[in-house]
């Protein structure tokens, strides 16, 4: 299959673009260190060009200690050396820009790298100066100022571990994830002014968007109060003060040409729906559909609920299936509890990946059917599993802040897998990947699925390929068995998905599109299969 030369969309392809989600570190290896890097992603733009996304949404490349998997930043402005430079940075989004593909940039407001110059300065300059305002120091509670300030809960779920350090002088700091990752304090003049000239700093180098990682957290109450579970407003989380924040920032991107992406958890459908106003976020991540469990009614309420949020404020819905964060998709749909839920994640939990795989396939086709914009992490494309990482070899700080009874979320960001017969699945030459490949990962490697007309990689080539032909209209269920789930856009283009045993006839009357795997003997939709149909 050739090249192909998508055209770029126009001043408004955010609202139906797909989008690639890069983990740069586990992309592809250019200089054969084992860690990913942006030589290896540009080598590989013309596999990004074929599979016909729009846009690559890159996890934070910054430099950075990796406490965090790069979301403790040290230094907005420069690529960390692990990756390579800032000129290499320019140099990929000009050639991306080359092929019709955006690029989009992770920024994470809520929190600095504890190597962070102004945290380093803080920690000189000591208690009650000026440089401890930029965060949330504060001293301690009990007699000796011995107890944290609040009681709030950590943002890593499964973790126990306060959210409050203490240092030698006395003083406690906040940091709602880990304690290198201190929170900064977004009352302070000098933060929104520091973030508005990184916004800008990026626009200027070419960056067609800005995804705002933990988007709902920035504002803090100032007076620091215990948390109550239920109480109104909360204390750190949805706060009214982020609208005016956010409002400033569209200025910039407006500006710029430039637009947002959201990473807003919210289980309030209206006060998520204020992100979307016409003049702060253009998006935000749809949560719902990526965590719903496979289920033809949990899935359309979800889809429902999601169109409905974004309606009032004209705003695009965004589907993801997967990220960096999440268990992959063909795993999670081949276990018995097939929603995703933190809390749930465990070592050594069943799975069925032939079933996951088939379920997987057609969510692929659900999504991309869907109205707005669609999300892919990478190597959801290639049907990769969740890995098991062996214990001493997982880095991610989640499974350390709960004791190693989480497994974390290093199972999805293990090395892709280029080149069957290569050295290391063909991610890199060298030296081990940064994270071990599972032996059986050759069988998912491009080259092979490049050549298998009915891998995954093909399917979901077709699907992004086909996408337009859905048009910009908006949904319309059409009348299906109870577990089928079919709906209509625009040109009389339809998505049909059976998620129950008994086979569905497909309507009178259509042409197949595509397929995401066999019908039966009677030209029936089997069960955990899609298809796209033409009237």
């Amino acid at each position: 299959m050739g090249q192909p030369t998508h055209a770029p969309k126009g001043h408004d392809w955010w609202r139906s673009a797909v989008i690639y989600q890069v983990y740069v570190r586990s992309f592809a290896d250019g200089d054969g260190d084992g860690t990913g890097d942006l030589a290896g992603v540009r080598a590989r733009l013309p596999y990004l060009a074929e599979l016909g996304v729009d846009a690559l949404w890159f996890s934070p490349w910054y430099l950075s200690p990796m406490k965090d998997g790069g979301y403790d930043v040290a230094d907005y402005r420069a690529i960390d050396p692990a990756f390579g430079t800032l000129a290499e940075a320019e140099k990929l989004i000009a050639e991306a820009r080359e092929l019709g593909i955006r690029t989009v940039v992770d920024i994470v407001p809520n929190h600095v790298s504890d190597q962070h110059p102004w945290f380093q300065a803080a920690l000189a300059a000591g208690p009650g100066s000026p440089e401890r305002e930029l965060f949330h120091f504060r001293p301690g509670r009990g007699p000796g100022g011995e107890l944290p300030p609040n009681d709030w809960p950590s943002q890593f779920a499964g973790s126990t571990e306060p959210v409050w350090t203490r240092l030698p002088d006395g003083d406690w700091y906040l940091h709602l994830f880990t304690p290198e990752q201190p929170d900064l304090n977004w009352a302070h003049p000098a933060v929104r002014q520091e973030h508005e000239d990184i916004l800008r700093f990026w626009f200027e180098r070419g960056v067609a968007g800005v995804r705002i990682d933990s988007a709902a957290l920035l504002a803090k109450d100032p007076d620091l109060p215990d948390f109550v579970e239920g109480r109104d407003p909360n204390p750190f989380v949805d706060r009214d003060e982020l609208h005016d924040i956010y409002r400033s920032w569209r200025a910039v991107a407006d500006d710029h040409d430039g637009v947002f992406v959201g990473e807003v958890w919210l289980p309030d459908a209206e006060r998520f729906a204020r992100y979307l106003r016409p003049d702060e976020l253009h998006t935000a991540f749809n949560f719902s559909f990526l965590s719903c469990p496979w289920d033809a009614g949990r899935l359309r309420t979800s889809i429902d609920t999601t169109l409905a949020e974004h309606a009032p404020v004209g705003a695009p819905a965004t589907w993801v299936l997967c990220n960096h964060d999440v268990t992959r998709t063909v795993t999670r749909y081949g276990r018995t509890d097939t929603g995703f839920d933190f809390a749930i994640k465990a070592f050594g939990t069943p799975t069925d990946l032939a079933l996951g795989t088939r379920r997987a396939r057609a969510a692929a086709l659900l999504s991309l059917a869907l109205p707005g914009a669609v999300y892919v992490y990478q190597g959801e494309e290639l049907g990769l599993p969740e890995a098991d990482i062996p214990r001493d070899r997982i880095e991610d700080p989640m499974y350390l802040r709960s004791g190693g009874t989480d497994p974390g979320r290093d199972g999805c960001r293990v090395p892709l897998p280029w080149v069957a017969d290569a050295p290391y699945a063909g991610f890199g030459s060298r030296e081990e990947p940064w994270l071990p490949q599972p032996v059986d990962w050759t069988s998912y490697a491009v080259d092979r699925q490049s050549a298998d007309a009915g891998s995954m990689l093909a399917l979901y080539r077709a699907a992004v390929r086909l996408r337009p032909v859905f048009g910009e209209g908006p949904l319309m269920w059409l009348p299906a068995p109870e577990g089928v789930l079919a709906f209509a856009r625009a040109h009389g283009v339809m998505c049909l998905v059976n998620l129950v045993d008994r086979p569905a006839d497909l309507p009178s009357g259509t042409q197949l599109l595509l397929a995401s795997g066999p019908l039966d003997a009677e030209g029936r939709l089997p069960k955990d299969t899609a298809v796209w149909l033409r009237a």
